[in-house]
């Protein structure tokens, strides 16, 4: 094999059988984005494909065997990310009804609901995930849709009380759905107990809504032309008491509420946390898009010529300096976040496949997909858009795939969580310790709960494996930048410095009133989601450092770890104010971590094209135009 072929071995991680048999598979079944279509045509072509990727076992393996699908959540995530690096409006469209709808109808509910799984894996239910609201898109809690049980016909009235309550940018809900998975606050006996999710139908067969639902179209958005999003309405919808999806909370036939879970907050976490697979795929597919574009950005750069060097003869793109320091760093992320998405879809499939999970466990997991989505869709977004400028004027035609990549990932920062939200989530659960007491992202809750003990807290969730320690240990006296323990400790150090100066600010409004709690939150606010940036960092750098070891081919492990110091400088140097700033770097070590960063771009610069053909992208399927030519 070559060195391509064991850097493809090492990023693909425990599914590589999957990513195979979609190399495989996927090119033959023509899923290509195509721009001559008008935006039903698209729509429908890419509801099209959807039936294509049945047979592939992809949308069977999200649900469990008792369920009627083949139970390999990792398999299903997976999955998913290999669609994106064909068209991301197909990605979309599976996510929303395997992922969400389905995922929803799996996870929620119960025993009574699972006649429903085998219709939702070949598509003759076709559904939708109504949670974002006109009025509330992060702060889930505050819903204003109401369903309201009426004991007399045992069945819940689902209603949109004002125009606010609107579901919104909904995904299957323009065109192809026939029934909603609706978010909802649940009322019965004149009490509210909080958002649940019931089982709405919205159309009929012949695609007409049905009384008392009105859905309209978004039309034409930004990007993912392929997929129909729309709104919901409900004007008094009547569905059957069976149709809430009761796991986490029941109504009897005279309208009593149980709940396993008693707390509000505990119980609204705990149904999110079992959804945590879009937010999972949402991440793991925007880093597949962003291979897509830096793999044709990079393969250009590797034919374009331009300006007469010193010979005389034009130089290629690739050996000017400017270029490849636009172009590795974002290669070297790429494969960090590889390796950090792997590792977090292996926890997402052990912690699935467990009868009993830890719940603490449970809430590390959701906190590290909340970060990682956070981080992986901003390095998308970013990779793309250099990818575009990269190869210039060509970047910006459609026949080379980078313009509508640029227009179909810009949402991907937005929907499964903003991603500012998301890191003030993660700093929420690093600042209180995972405190049971404190639910959502409330400033008054988190700045009581701030764990006055955060510093303890701290070093031992970030106690390194053994292989981290170790190399933490091993770390020379003169703190050599390019030493993998050094650049561990930096990263270490300052996450947990970070935090711990948070928890000190946030502290001081501990007993406080309302109003000045929140001021002191609101002041430190910038400083709550940095929390969560430098603890997503330094999983990043341990995650990529794990993956080195585990490589089997000793050349591939040796190139990978001048990819890791790339990522790892590239990091220190985008945050060298704060570390210059706390004395962690003098002037001259500064200085050295610039001088570093270029000179592994001249290491890696002669190994570019393997590095691309790493990612396991054929040339063939990348689809640019500029690449054939």
């Amino acid at each position: 094999m070559t060195l391509a072929d064991e850097l493809r071995i090492a990023l693909d991680g425990k599914w590589r059988h999957v990513r195979d048999d979609a190399r495989h598979t996927l090119p033959g079944l023509d899923l290509a984005f195509d721009h001559d279509l008008d935006l039903e045509a698209a729509r429908q072509r890419t509801f099209d494909q959807l039936r294509l990727l049945i047979p592939t076992g992809i949308p069977a393996a999200g649900f469990r065997t008792a369920q009627g699908g083949t139970g390999d959540p990792g398999m299903a995530v997976t999955g998913i990310e290999m669609l994106a690096q064909f068209d991301l409006s197909l990605m979309v469209k599976a996510g929303v009804q395997w992922g969400l709808f389905g995922g929803a109808v799996a996870n929620l509910g119960t025993a009574r609901h699972d006649a429903l799984i085998p219709r939702i894996i070949d598509l003759s239910l076709v559904g939708c995930f109504a949670m974002t609201e006109t009025g509330h898109g992060s702060d889930v809690q505050s819903l204003e849709t109401t369903a309201t049980y009426d004991p007399a016909t045992q069945e819940f009235v689902v209603h949109s009380p004002t125009p606010s309550a609107r579901k919104q940018y909904i995904g299957n809900a323009a065109r192809h759905a026939t029934m909603a998975a609706v978010f909802a606050q649940l009322v019965t006996r004149g009490q509210s107990h909080g958002v649940h999710c019931f089982l709405v139908p919205i159309r009929d067969e012949n695609g007409d809504d049905l009384p008392g639902v009105t859905t309209s179209d978004d039309g034409y958005k930004g990007g993912l032309r392929g997929v129909d999003n729309g709104r919901l309405v409900f004007d008094q919808v009547r569905i059957p008491r069976e149709n809430l999806l009761n796991r986490y909370g029941s109504v009897d036939e005279g309208g009593a509420y149980s709940s396993p879970i008693e707390n509000v907050n505990k119980r609204f976490f705990t149904m999110l946390g079992t959804l945590i697979r879009g937010r999972v795929s949402v991440g793991g597919s925007a880093a597949a898009a962003a291979e897509v574009a830096l793999s044709i950005a990079g393969r250009y750069a590797l034919k374009r010529r331009q300006f007469t060097g010193g010979d005389g003869s034009e130089v290629l793109l690739a050996d000017y300096r400017v270029h490849q320091r636009r172009l590795l760093p974002l290669i070297a992320r790429a494969y960090a976040y590889r390796f950090a998405q792997n590792q977090l879809v292996a926890r997402m499939d052990r912690m699935q496949t467990t009868d009993d999970p830890d719940p603490l466990q449970q809430r590390e997991l959701e906190s590290r997909a909340a970060g990682l989505k956070a981080v992986l869709t901003w390095h998308a977004s970013q990779a793309i858009q250099e990818a575009r400028e990269l190869c210039g004027g060509a970047g910006y035609l459609a026949e080379n795939r980078i313009s509508t990549l640029r227009g179909d990932i810009d949402v991907f920062t937005t929907f499964e969580g903003d991603n500012h939200v998301l890191l003030q989530l993660v700093a929420k659960e690093l600042l209180t310790a995972y405190a049971h007491e404190v639910g959502g992202l409330n400033p008054l809750g988190m700045v009581r709960f701030v764990a006055t003990t955060v510093a303890d807290e701290v070093r031992e969730r970030t106690a390194a494996s053994q292989l981290i320690q170790r190399l933490i240990d091993a770390r020379p006296g003169d703190h050599d930048l390019l030493d993998r323990g050094t650049q561990l400790e930096l990263f270490e150090d300052r996450e947990q410095h970070v935090i711990e100066t948070a928890a000190r600010r946030l502290q001081k409004a501990a007993k406080a009133d309302a109003a000045e709690a929140f001021r002191v939150f609101n002041n430190a606010q910038d400083h709550v989601i940095r929390c969560g940036r430098v603890h997503i960092d330094r999983i990043v750098l341990e995650a990529f450092t794990a993956g080195i070891a585990r490589c089997e081919d000793a050349d591939a492990a040796d190139l990978l770890r001048q990819v890791c110091h790339l990522y790892a400088l590239s990091v220190i140097e985008e945050d060298l104010a704060w570390f210059m700033g706390h004395n962690r770097l003098s002037d001259q070590r500064a200085k050295a971590v610039t001088s570093l960063v270029n000179r592994q771009l001249e290491v890696l610069r002669p190994h570019l094209l393997t590095l691309i053909e790493g990612f396991g992208i054929p040339e063939s399927t990348l689809g640019a135009q500029i690449l054939l030519d």
